[in-house]
């Protein structure tokens, strides 16, 4: 299934305005696999004058064969000509190429992998030719390498590029048409599989169902998504053990650093390092409570962020014996029954998403977060969902419920006793709304907040 172009709209818009320039430049897109940098990269290049090349991990000699071929669809008789190294190659294309050309290299880092010497090479024809008109677009998955090539003050290509755009998965909102979905429960049940990812959307959308896609892409060893957090840590990381590890714990439950260091057996603070680093990689987060600084962590939990890997580690990981035996029923069964518990959790954290976007009560909010901790009256208390409105006079407390609740009225009436016994309230007046999965009749649109408004604010 081939999606349409979603989103993006500002991507699109500073690349295409870069191109359009008289002056040449550098513009450097990145971010994890598979969020669709290729894709707008085709989509923004002008055919006529562009040529567009995907680096790989052959010898450079090869890459170089390759990338003529690509240059001389546009210039003529650019790839009769065997070039001995890399230099000769640049320095006839900048030589020939005409204003408002443009070169885009695709996968970047796989190219500079066989030869380390294109990113001084590109700085120096970047810098000789700078009033060629000619425009450079570089591209890749391995966040370290192209935060390294361009950020980094000591690269060599660090303060040329004009445009540098980290590319993530799309927003929430999109799936339901991506995958064609009128049901906004079925599209939070998929957006709880597949995250915000573009190309799992397209590879889902070749199954009638959810659970067809799940045990063909995901669970089936031989599925194109089985090995798919693997391939995401060799991007970035040199060891993928400790990392792996990690990430394996925390999608079994273990959200402390203590926790983790136990399980380990290493001290909490030699792991400071990798959760940074995988913080970085934006594949985990860590949650504080509403309220809490940031720069404190006694509190802290540490959880998987992009939903698909969050449904690997947790349900995929743990029994690849019994996949790798053929045992693919027996854990879809499992799977089954555990299932909503993990879709409830990314319902929460789509609510809490939403709630910047909302009005309620009367009032625009800020930023929402859990809450958990001692009470007022020191016994334990978890809320859902707490946000400041703008003008820090108002309090928003929300209940978010994926199982549909037999008592809407009740919810409310307990999310102000929670709400009495907050220390956080301080006084400002409090708002109570409920995310639920279905709607209710007797509840305002003040009160309740279901799938259909998170997607519509989603997007």
């Amino acid at each position: 299934m081939k999606l349409p172009f979603l989103d993006r709209h500002e991507e699109t818009a500073r690349f295409r305005k870069l191109l359009d320039q008289a002056e040449g430049s550098l513009g450097v897109v990145f971010g994890r696999r598979r969020c669709g940098k290729s894709r707008l990269l085709r989509e923004i290049l002008p055919p006529e004058r562009s040529v567009y090349y995907v680096g790989d991990d052959r010898e450079a000699g090869l890459q170089r064969a390759g990338l003529a071929t690509e240059i001389g669809r546009l210039l003529a008789g650019f790839d009769q000509v065997a070039y001995p190294d890399w230099d000769a190659l640049f320095t006839r294309w900048w030589r020939e190429a005409r204003p408002g050309t443009v070169l885009a290299l695709d996968e970047f880092p796989s190219m500079v992998a066989v030869a380390p010497e294109l990113p001084s090479l590109l700085q120096k024809h970047l810098d000789r030719a700078a009033d060629s008109g000619i425009h450079l677009l570089l591209s890749g998955s391995s966040q370290r390498m192209m935060q390294g090539l361009v950020l980094d003050r000591t690269a060599p290509l660090f303060g040329r590029a004009r445009e540098i755009l980290k590319i993530s998965p799309l927003p929430a909102g999109w799936i339901e048409q991506a995958l064609r979905l009128t049901d906004p429960e079925r599209a939070i049940e998929a957006y709880a599989i597949w995250g915000g990812t573009p190309r799992y959307w397209e590879l889902a959308g070749d199954y009638p169902t959810l659970r067809e896609a799940i045990r063909s892409l995901v669970l089936s060893p031989l599925g194109v998504l089985h090995e798919e957090p693997s391939r995401l840590l060799l991007d970035d990381l040199r060891d993928t053990t400790q990392a792996a590890s990690i990430l394996s714990l925390i999608g079994q439950g273990c959200h402390r650093s203590s926790e983790i260091a136990a399980r380990l057996g290493k001290p909490a603070t030699a792991l400071s390092r990798p959760l940074q680093r995988l913080q970085e990689m934006e594949l985990i987060h860590r949650e504080q409570p509403f309220g809490e600084a940031s720069r404190g962590g006694k509190r802290s939990l540490y959880k998987i962020a992009d939903p698909f890997l969050r449904f690997w580690f947790r349900f995929v990981e743990i029994d690849r014996s019994r996949l790798g035996a053929g045992l693919l029923d027996a854990v879809a069964a499992d799977i089954e029954r555990s299932l909503p518990h993990h879709v409830g959790e990314i319902w929460e954290e789509l609510a809490r998403a939403s709630v910047p976007h909302l009005s309620l009560g009367g009032k625009t909010w800020g930023p929402a977060s859990r809450w958990w901790g001692s009470g007022l009256d020191r016994k334990p208390l978890e809320v859902d969902l707490l946000a400041l409105s703008r003008d820090d006079r108002s309090i928003l407390i929300g209940e978010v419920k994926w199982a549909a609740p037999r008592d809407a009225e009740r919810l409310l009436a307990e999310l102000e006793e929670k709400a009495r016994r907050l220390p956080v309230v301080e006084g400002r007046k409090v708002v109570a709304a409920l995310w639920l999965k279905t709607p209710i009749k007797g509840l305002g649109s003040d009160q309740l907040v279901t799938p259909r408004q998170v997607f519509e604010v989603l997007r």
